[in-house]
Formats: structure tokens, C-alpha cells, sequence
């Protein structure tokens, strides 16, 4: 009698634990259904990736905007938003994770540089500038990481006349964080530039995508 009391304890201690690490590491997959979901939606839209009504059903648009949001990000490709895919989509804190401080000091200084060249123009402007050093960054005529781009002689005005060290505001941050997470309104542009200071002719001989604000945005 003692033993079955024991496996009937054990059972309802591991039964517990795995309802309890189901809830702490739940996940919206095909066919969830919730505000957790609304999120994903409206973040993947405004980057984007999903096309679809801001339903909280996890459908076949979603499921397949969260793989483009993975492959574009280098998760893993398979349409469930787990931990690290909501960390990367901004719904799961990421102060909470085991990020490395190589990605805090890459949003710093990402977040420094949309302070210094873009502050004062609509959100989606700062965001586009934000874009452009990543794209520069993923691009082979551009040295490969943020701070390589951004020290790039003579690349950003904010560097050479010292905005680079004033300190971010919470809205340069997000931009950032936008960015990196994967919104890109450039189309991938590399450039951009205010046509009333800039006084490179060079610049304006760039292929010119598009407008936001002050700035002009090119490839």
C-alpha cells in the first residue's frame, strides 16, 4: 500500500511541476487564441510581415508571418512564437533574459545614433535612420557590425560633431529596438540625407526611394 501511495504522490508532484512550467513557458502556436496573440499581430504589421485583421487567432497569416519574422531575425523557422521569438518581437522583456551585454551595447549606441541624427522627426523616421545602419551592416561595402558603421569616418554627422555621446531618450530606444527587431520602412536603403543642410553632390546622385519627414532615403 505504501509504494502505491508513493507513485500516486509522485504522479500528482510531476503533474503540478508540468502544469506549472506550462504556464510559465506557455507559447502561441497555429490555432491559440488571445491578447498574447493581438500582440504578435500588431507588432508583425507594423513591421510588415502580416497582412491580416488584429484578431487574436492565431491563423494561417500569422503562422506564416511569424516564419518570415524567424528567418529574417535567425530563429529558429518554425512558426510558433516561443521565448526567444517574443523576446525578439518585444513582448517578453529582454532585460529578463540571458541576452548578452554585446546586445545591450549595439542598442546603446544604435539608440545614441537615432538621438543624434534623427530626433525631432516622426517615429517612422527614426526608425528608417535606425534601419539604415543595419542595412549597411548586412551590406559587404560596410564594415559588419553597428559600431563599425556608425565610426565609419565621415559616415554620420552626429559622430563628428559629438551628439554621439548625449544621452538616448526613451523614444530613440524604442526606434532602435524597432529596428533590430526587424522593421525596416527604407525598402533597405543605406542612405539618407536633409536636403535643406546636405552639401555633398555626390548624395544626391543616389537612387532615391523615398521621404519621411526631413530626410530623403536612398539605395
Amino acid at each position: 500500500m505504501m509504494k502505491i501511495k508513493n507513485i500516486v504522490i509522485i504522479f500528482v508532484l510531476l503533474t503540478i511541476l508540468v502544469s506549472i512550467f506550462s504556464i510559465c513557458y506557455s507559447l502561441s502556436k497555429y490555432g491559440s487564441r488571445g491578447e498574447e496573440v493581438k500582440k504578435i499581430q500588431t507588432k508583425l504589421k507594423n513591421w510588415g510581415y502580416y497582412n491580416g485583421g488584429i484578431d487574436g487567432i492565431y491563423g494561417s497569416k500569422t503562422f506564416e508571418a511569424v516564419k518570415k519574422f524567424q528567418r529574417k531575425n535567425g530563429l529558429t523557422v518554425d512558426g510558433i512564437a516561443g521565448k526567444n521569438t517574443l523576446n525578439a518581437l518585444g513582448i517578453i522583456s529582454t532585460s529578463n533574459s540571458s541576452g548578452s551585454s554585446s546586445n545591450n551595447t549595439d542598442l546603446n549606441l544604435l539608440s545614441k545614433l537615432v538621438y543624434g541624427e534623427a530626433r525631432g522627426e516622426p517615429y517612422k523616421g527614426m526608425v528608417a535612420v535606425a534601419a539604415t545602419v543595419l542595412n549597411r551592416v548586412a551590406n559587404s561595402k560596410f564594415p559588419n557590425t553597428i559600431a563599425g558603421v556608425i565610426y565609419q569616418p565621415g559616415a554620420y554627422t552626429c559622430v563628428s560633431d559629438g551628439q554621439i555621446n548625449l544621452s538616448a531618450n526613451e523614444q530613440s530606444r524604442k526606434a532602435a529596438q524597432d529596428a533590430i527587431n526587424g522593421w525596416d520602412p527604407t525598402s533597405g536603403c543605406i542612405y539618407y540625407f536633409n536636403p535643406s543642410t546636405a552639401t555633398s553632390k555626390w548624395i544626391w546622385s543616389r537612387p532615391q526611394v523615398l521621404t519621411i519627414g526631413k530626410h530623403i532615403f536612398c539605395k
